[in-house]
C-alpha cells in the first residue's frame, strides 16, 4: 500500500526535528564541557577575585608593675564608637556624624575632635593657637594646598564645599568637617574603620547602641582602656601611650600596625613596645553578588606580655618626698639669709638607687614630677612650667659632679702608681696651675689620700690629677660608667667627660693644666645621677661594672609565666686592684662619718659629697653605698642649685632610712 503525502510529510518533519534536537544537544554538551572543564579555572579565578576586606582590631596591651607587683599601668574595660565604611551608607554620613556628636555631648562625654579650627564668641572661625603644627598640616600641599596665610574662614569654606555640608548650621558644619577631616587623615576606608570616640562609659555606649541601632556601620565596642595607677610614682620611667602618628605609622606599618593603633610614646611604654603591644585580631569580609559584606574568616587577638620593673614604689615615693623637701629647704634658706646665690634658684633634683649585686634600679626619682594619668590634660601647663617637671633629671639631667668625682681620681692614681696610700701632698689652701687658682676649703698641710677624701682636699686631688694626666683619668672614668651610657632600657644621657676629645667637639682648645679642675669634678665634667650611682656601685662591688636595668622580668599576660628575666651582665671592669679599692672605700667611710646628717646613722656607709660650681647657686651632690661592710645599695643624689652639700646628704639619709626601715626598726626593738 502506498503511503500518503501527509504521512511522507510527517516523516520528513520528524527527521528535521530530530536533526535539530541532536545538533542543539551537541552544542549544549560541548558548551557544558567547555564551562565545566575547559573554563573551570577561569570561573574559579573569577570567584576568588571577589572583593575582600580585612579589618584588624586593637590588641590588649600588656600591663606594667613595680618589682613587688604594685600596679603602674593596667587595663580597664571601656567603650568606643566605631564607624565601619564597609557597612555604612555614605549618602547619610553627614547626618550620622551630627547625630553621633550630639548624642555623645548630651551624655557629657567627648568625641575625637582634632580640627585646629574653633568658632569664637562672634561666630567667626579662628585657628587654635595651641595647634600650630596641625594648622600648618591643614594648609599643606598634602591637604588643602592653600596659601600659608590663608585664614580659618577660607579653609573652612573649602572644607565645607569638599564635604558637602553647606546646608547645615555653622556648629554642625564644624562637627562634620572635624570628623571627616580626621577620617581622611587616618585612612578611613572599607578595611580601615574610624574610631569616632573612645574611653566612653558603659551607659553612653548603651545609649548610642540603642539610638543608632538602624545604622549597621556604627557600633559600640568594649575595649581595653589604659589606666595609670600610682601615676605620680615614676612617671618618667613608666612613660605614656598615645595614638600612632603618621611618621610612626610609616615606620611600623610593616609590623602590622594601622592608623587606629595606640603605641608607646616614652619610657617603658615606648622602650618595650614590642613586648607590651600583643598581636591584633582580624575579621575578613567578602562582597557577595548582592553587594553585601559577608564574614568569611576571623583571627583571634593575642594579648601583649606584662612587664615587672625593678623599681620599688615605696622607696620611689620616699625619695620624691625627700627631694621635694630639699628644694623647699634650699629656697627657704636663701630667703632667710637674703642671699639668692644660696639656693633661691633651686627648682629640682634627682636621686637614683642601684642594687649592687645586679645593678637593678630600685629608685629613679626626679623632682618635680607629674601624674601620667592626667598627662594629656595637663600637658600645656607642664610644658610651660619653668621647673621642667617633664624632664627626667634622674636619667637625663647631667650636672657637674664636683667632689663626688674624687674617689675616681684616687682609684686611677693609685692603680697607675702615681700615688700610694702613703703619699703625702701639702695643702696650703690653694693650688695654682696654668694661671688658674683652685681654692681648697681648708689648710690641710701634709695629707694622704684617705684623709684627702675625708676632708675633700682640692689641692691633693688637683695635684694627683696633674700627675695622672687626662687620658688615664678619662680611661678609668669610662670603665666605671662616667661619660658612657649605662645600658638602661629607656632614654639616658651619655654625660660629658672633660678632655681633648670633648674640647675638640666643642671647637675649643684643651690645655694640659685643665686636668686639675677636671680631677676635682669641675671643668666640662657632667654626669647623670644614674651614672653616679653606677660608678659608686662599681667601687663598692670590687670594680665590676654591670649593665644598669629597670626591667626585672617579662611575663605572659594571662598566666604570669616568665618570658624572660633580666640577669646581671658585666660590661666592664675598673681595672683597679682590691687593695686600692679598699683604700678608696676607707676614705669614703671617713668622709661619711664627717657629715653631720650621718654621724648618728646606725648603719655604716661610705660616701662623698660634691658642691659643684656653676652659673647660679652651687649644685649639691652626694654618693654613697651601704652597708659599708656588705654593700647592698648605691645611692646618688643631685640637687640643682641646692647650694649646700648637706642638702643632698640629708636627702640620701631619708632614702637610706626608707630602704633599711625594717632593719632599723628591728634594731630599735
Amino acid at each position: 500500500m502506498k503511503k500518503g503525502k501527509g504521512t511522507e510529510r510527517t516523516g520528513k518533519r520528524f527527521a528535521v526535528l530530530t536533526a535539530v534536537l541532536l545538533t542543539v544537544t551537541a552544542l549544549f554538551t560541548a558548551r557544558l564541557i567547555q564551562w565545566q572543564i575547559v573554563q573551570s579555572g577561569m570561573y574559579d579565578e573569577s570567584y576568588s577575585e571577589r572583593e575582600t576586606y580585612t579589618i584588624t582590631g586593637s590588641p590588649v596591651r600588656g600591663e606594667i608593675y613595680d618589682r613587688n607587683g604594685e600596679p603602674l599601668a593596667v587595663n580597664l574595660t571601656g567603650y568606643r564608637i566605631v564607624m565601619n565604611k564597609l557597612f555604612l551608607n555614605n549618602d547619610k554620613l553627614n547626618d550620622i556624624i551630627v547625630s553621633l556628636t550630639e548624642l555623645i555631648e548630651k551624655c557629657g562625654e567627648k568625641w575625637k575632635d582634632e580640627l585646629p579650627v574653633c568658632i569664637d564668641e562672634n561666630g567667626v572661625y579662628q585657628f587654635d593657637e595651641k595647634k600650630q603644627d596641625e594648622v600648618r598640616s591643614l594648609k599643606s600641599r598634602d591637604s588643602l594646598n592653600v596659601n600659608p596665610y590663608a585664614s580659618a574662614e577660607e579653609c573652612m569654606e573649602r572644607l565645607s564645599e569638599m564635604y558637602e555640608c553647606d546646608e547645615y548650621s555653622q556648629e554642625q558644619q564644624r562637627k562634620i568637617i572635624s570628623v571627616r577631616y580626621n577620617m581622611a587623615k587616618t585612612g578611613y576606608s572599607r578595611s580601615q574603620p574610624y574610631i569616632f570616640a573612645e574611653g566612653l562609659s558603659e551607659g553612653t555606649a548603651s545609649v548610642i547602641s540603642e539610638r543608632m541601632s538602624g545604622e549597621k556601620g556604627v557600633t559600640a565596642e568594649a575595649c581595653a582602656v589604659r589606666q595609670y595607677i600610682n601615676g605620680d610614682a615614676a612617671p618618667h620611667l613608666v612613660g605614656v601611650t598615645g595614638s600612632i602618628s603618621q611618621k610612626e605609622y610609616e615606620q611600623l606599618m610593616d609590623k602590622g600596625y594601622d592608623y587606629n593603633d595606640i603605641v608607646g610614646k616614652s619610657g617603658i611604654e615606648y622602650a618595650l613596645e614590642e613586648e607590651l603591644r600583643g598581636k591584633a585580631g582580624s575579621r575578613t569580609y567578602e562582597i557577595n553578588d548582592s553587594g553585601e559584606a559577608e564574614l568569611v574568616s576571623t583571627e583571634s587577638a593575642q594579648a601583649g606580655n606584662s612587664v615587672y620593673l625593678t623599681i620599688d614604689i615605696r622607696l620611689q615615693r620616699a625619695a620624691q618626698k625627700a627631694l621635694q623637701e630639699a628644694v623647699k629647704d634650699a629656697n627657704d634658706f636663701a630667703e632667710q639669709i637674703g642671699d639668692e646665690g644660696s639656693g633661691a634658684d633651686c627648682k629640682g633634683g634627682a636621686a637614683v638607687v642601684v642594687k649592687i649585686d645586679d645593678f637593678s634600679v630600685l629608685c629613679a626619682a626626679s623632682c618635680p614630677w607629674y601624674d601620667i594619668s592626667s598627662f594629656y590634660e595637663d600637658y600645656q601647663k607642664l610644658a610651660s612650667d619653668e621647673a621642667l617637671p617633664l624632664f627626667d633629671r634622674a636619667f637625663m639631667g647631667a650636672l657637674a659632679p664636683g667632689s663626688t668625682f674624687k674617689p675616681l681620681t684616687a682609684c686611677a692614681a693609685l692603680q697607675e702608681k702615681k700615688i700610694t696610700t702613703e703619699t703625702m701632698i701639702n695643702c696650703e689652701g690653694v693650688y695654682t696651675t696654668g694661671g688658674l687658682s683652685l681654692w681648697c676649703m681648708g689648710y690641710h698641710g701634709e695629707i694622704d689620700v684617705k684623709h684627702a677624701l675625708k676632708y675633700s682636699c682640692n689641692v691633693f686631688f688637683a695635684e694627683t690629677g696633674r700627675l695622672l694626666g687626662i687620658d688615664k683619668l678619662d680611661e678609668y672614668a669610662r670603665r666605671c660608667g662616667l661619660g658612657v651610657k649605662t645600658g638602661v632600657e629607656v632614654a639616658e644621657s651619655r654625660g660629658t667627660l672633660a678632655g681633648p676629645e670633648y674640647s675638640e667637639l666643642m671647637g675649643s682648645e684643651w690645655y694640659t693644666g685643665s686636668v686639675s679642675p677636671a680631677a676635682i669634678g669641675q671643668s666640662d665634667n657632667q654626669f647623670t645621677p644614674l651614672q653616679l650611682a653606677v660608678y659608686t656601685a662599681s667601687i663598692a662591688n670590687g670594680g665590676k661594672r654591670l649593665k644598669a636595668h629597670t626591667v626585672d622580668r617579662v611575663v605572659k599576660y594571662s598566666t604570669d609565666e616568665t618570658v624572660y628575666k633580666t640577669e646581671a651582665e658585666q660590661v666592664d671592669d675598673m681595672g683597679v686592684s682590691a687593695e686600692n679599692l679598699a683604700a678608696v672605700r676607707d676614705g669614703m667611710l671617713f668622709a661619711a662619718g664627717n657629715y653631720i646628717s650621718l654621724q648618728d646613722f646606725p648603719i655604716k656607709i661610705g660616701g662623698k659629697t660634691g658642691t659643684a660650681e656653676n652659673s647660679g647657686s652651687d649644685h649639691s651632690n652626694f654618693i654613697c653605698f651601704a652597708p659599708y661592710d656588705k654593700p647592698e645599695i648605691a645611692v646618688a643624689v643631685m640637687i640643682e642649685h641646692g647650694a649646700k652639700s648637706g642638702a643632698a646628704v640629708t636627702t640620701a639619709r631619708k632614702i637610706l632610712e626608707a630602704y633599711f626601715e625594717e632593719k632599723l626598726q628591728a634594731d630599735e626593738n
